[in-house]
């Protein structure tokens, strides 16, 4: 059996011989190279993880969409209604990337957002149902609160939780949820709705039923 000497025939401990532990495991310069490529693994890895966070946040289902709306920085935006793992999704979208923000479009486009959903059977049937059916209230009495938010209420846990659909000046609503904390009260959520196709029906017919089912 081979082994190796403590000293080296420079006469010199063989770890620290430039010449004689090179190429081997005791050669300082392998060591940091291992550290090297060791750390640009990692990075790596981080790097990936984070690509795959904000593809996952930036999710986009099969979808239908309203708009585009232009802002006042020059930016412009459309309202997507997508279909998810889970439910629905209402969300604004601008140069392809998902916002995070509740979603506002004008209120004449709600109907054709459902009717969009219908055509090309975006939903299952039962939702496309629901939905549809909130959508098409008939005219019958005028609009007694035109100007309140409609609601679908909920539950997040133990607190109470609304679907809201808001007026917010020039024709444009915001859907959005709102959470109910005992110390606070009520509280935006400021962020694209995620819910079951039933909820958004029930805030639709509150929206267009609150309007003598004009829109």
């Amino acid at each position: 059996m081979s082994s190796s000497s403590l000293f080296c025939r420079h006469n010199r401990f063989t770890a620290d011989c430039p010449i004689c532990s090179k190429g081997t495991v005791l050669d300082p310069g392998r060591a940091s190279e291992r550290r090297g490529q060791s750390g640009r693994a990692a990075a790596a890895r981080r790097k990936g993880g984070a690509r795959a966070a904000a593809a996952a946040a930036d999710f986009a289902g099969p979808y239908v969409s309203a708009g585009p709306y232009a802002r006042d920085d020059g930016t412009t935006f459309e309202v997507r209604l997508e279909r998810v793992p889970g439910g629905v999704r209402v969300a604004s979208w601008s140069a392809g990337r998902l916002e995070r923000r509740a979603p506002e479009l004008h209120e004449n486009d709600l109907r054709p957002l459902v009717a969009d959903a219908l055509e090309s059977e975006l939903l299952a049937e039962r939702d496309l149902r629901l939905l549809s059916g909130a959508v098409s209230v008939a005219v019958e009495e005028e609009a007694s609160n035109g100007d309140a938010p409609a609601a679908s209420p909920g539950r997040a846990g133990d607190m109470r939780e609304e679907l809201r659909i808001e007026p917010r000046g020039d024709g444009m609503v915001r859907i959005a949820r709102w959470l109910h904390y005992p110390s606070r009260g009520w509280e935006l959520q400021d962020a694209p709705p995620m819910l079951p196709a039933q909820r958004y029906a029930e805030a639709l017919l509150a929206f267009f039923a609150a309007r003598g089912g004009g829109g």
